[in-house]
């Protein structure tokens, strides 16, 4: 046993027994996290679970009912994770430079779980309702973003309703970005600069000249 893992079973044994189950369920979450990422969901075994995250198959299920609630929990758990990284990173006071720095944050994010993206458009099939849960939560916490910027006067002219379809938009930009541009065989890489300039260029300009909608406003 390293120094490392003598320090870690330490401090381990000085927790509560409240905060080593929290503990023992985030290792589950982890290996769960790696397992799915690298075989998929339909080889994410309990087996193999409770191997990466070395914990015996009854301690699993001290924790999930079963192999599936886990998978549910899954995306909605790493959504949750993402969120907060992004959190963490927006400093600025501005609300274009906030989206901006959102963007960026999440390829950051994938940057360190690059597990994500294969977690996210396989549980659609497999993890239908925890799918649904990822999608409910980035979508209720984006819109309250959104609607935050709309009190302090910065966008205008937006339901809620439209502020929900933006998001969506959001949500399916960084996806296909993050596939076309961050996704590689060898890896999880770098955004290019010219993908954020192009998102930036769009949030805060727009594409097309408006006066060619004027009438419809």
């Amino acid at each position: 046993m390293t120094e490392t893992s003598e320090a870690a079973s330490r401090k381990v044994a000085k927790l509560s027994r409240v905060e080593r189950s929290a503990w023992t369920k985030q290792k589950i979450f982890d290996a769960a996290t790696k397992i799915v990422g690298k075989y998929g969901y339909a080889e994410a075994s309990v087996a193999r679970i409770t191997e990466e995250a070395g914990v015996a198959q009854g301690t699993f299920y001290n924790h999930f009912e079963s192999r599936q609630e886990l998978l549910d929990q899954l995306l909605p758990k790493i959504g949750i994770d993402m969120v907060h990284f992004i959190r963490a990173r927006t400093v600025s006071a501005e609300a274009a430079k906030q989206e901006i720095e959102r963007f960026s944050a999440f390829f950051d994010f994938i940057r360190e779980v690059p597990e994500f993206l294969r977690i996210l458009n396989e549980a659609e099939f497999f993890a239908p309702a925890g799918y649904q849960k990822h999608l409910d939560n980035i979508s209720t916490a984006y819109v309250r973003i959104l609607r935050r910027a709309r009190l302090a006067g910065v966008i205008d002219d937006y339901s809620d309703e439209e502020f929900e379809a933006i998001v969506h938009i959001f949500m399916g930009a960084r996806s296909y970005l993050s596939r076309r541009y961050s996704y590689a065989p060898a890896g999880v890489t770098a955004v290019p600069d010219h993908v954020v300039s192009a998102y930036r260029k769009l949030v805060t300009r727009g594409l097309f000249n408006a006066s060619e909608f004027a009438d419809e406003r």
